[in-house]
């Protein structure tokens, strides 16, 4: 059998199984922003993350959003990346950066890959900010609740 035109990798699990890696690893790098995988898994990540980036960062329709929803499998998590990772990155395309790096897996010997967001500095900058805002409302708000006492 010949593996011409066909688009994408097995990983030696079944479709179900290979579906649930890729989303746990989808979730992971929304969570963290950067992940340590094997490098064909970084490959394969990078593949389905860049769509889903693209449709967090069109997300102002109710369809978008959905379908990150539904890729991501997490509302938490889909929340966050269309409402604060999605608008902090500025590029057209390209979002995520794949690190080849210099060590292999003990078990068999598998090229190791770190993946991240290429813009992971705006992106921490804008988490800081929002995380501000916020505590500067809590302590307003606790400061007025013992004014009132």
């Amino acid at each position: 059998m010949h593996r011409h035109g066909y688009i994408g990798r097995k990983f030696g699990r079944e479709r179900d199984e290979r579906r649930a890696l890729l989303r746990g690893l989808m979730c992971s790098l929304t969570e963290h922003l950067s992940i340590k995988t094997t490098l064909p898994k970084a490959k394969e990540l990078r593949r389905q993350m860049e769509k889903i980036i693209s449709k967090a960062k069109k997300a102002s329709d109710l369809a978008n959003r959905r379908a990150v929803i539904a890729a991501l499998d997490n509302v938490d998590l889909a929340n966050r990346l269309v409402d604060q990772i999605a608008p902090a990155i500025q590029r057209p395309s390209g979002y995520l950066r794949i690190i080849k790096l210099n060590e292999y897996r003990v078990g068999d010997d598998a090229p190791m890959a770190r993946i991240e967001f290429v813009d992971l500095d705006e992106i921490n900058k804008s988490f800081a900010e929002t995380n501000d805002v916020v505590l500067n409302e809590a302590q307003d708000s606790s400061g007025s609740e013992e004014n009132q006492s």
